[in-house]
């Protein structure tokens, strides 16, 4: 069971998620909040697996809501769900540490597969927004990547975890971990959603 906190400033919004996801098998909707700092409060009561967070609230927003809890060292797994896709919106949610960020108008079963892939720690990016990101990421200098270098980067871009990929590929999860932070090093980025999405656009992948 994947338990839920569902933040946003609408509350027919708030309705609409809790009902879909109370409707759907292996979730629980354990709260709702209206503005990043109930948000904080909130989650860090309940502890909840997944944060579908929006971002533009009154008082505090998302990208504020995202670097708090990372401050506070939450361990719930924060995906963004907005209508925003511009450059100013999803750079600094990715950078704040948000483990995926997807629209709106994404239909209902890529939500559910989102907030499964979240819980699980791995990186979710709708395609609208891997290209914003992708235009934002500045690399400092194109450093190749090693062939095994680029063998974790598509498993992770599968939705492999640190655990399956070194089962994969027959490594250490460490050594995956080591390959993963040069990969990072090279790429110009900080995190997994920003290297698979810079390694699409470099043609890597």
């Amino acid at each position: 069971m994947i338990s839920l906190l569902v933040v946003d400033d609408h509350p027919i919004v708030r309705d609409g998620l809790r009902g879909i996801f109370t409707a759907e098998h292996g979730f629980a909707v354990v709260g709702e909040a209206g503005d990043g700092v109930e948000a904080v409060a909130l989650a860090q009561r309940a502890r909840p697996d997944v944060v579908l967070m929006d971002l533009r609230m009154p008082g505090m927003g998302g990208v504020a809501a995202i670097g708090e809890l990372a401050r506070l060292g939450n361990p719930a797994r924060v995906l963004v769900l907005t209508t925003y896709d511009t450059d100013s919106d999803v750079l600094p949610a990715i950078e704040a540490g948000a483990t995926g960020y997807l629209l709106k108008d994404s239909p209902r079963e890529e939500l559910f597969r989102a907030v499964r892939a979240a819980a699980r720690g791995e990186a979710v990016l709708s395609p609208a927004v891997a290209s914003r990101l992708i235009g934002r990421v500045r690399a400092p200098a194109e450093e190749p990547l090693s062939r095994r270098e680029i063998e974790v980067l598509g498993l992770v871009a599968n939705g492999c975890t640190n655990k399956e990929a070194a089962r994969g590929l027959f490594i250490s999860e460490a050594t995956v971990k080591t390959h993963l932070l040069h990969a990072y090093a090279k790429l110009g980025v900080k995190d997994r959603a920003a290297a698979v999405a810079v390694a699409y656009q470099r043609g890597l992948l």
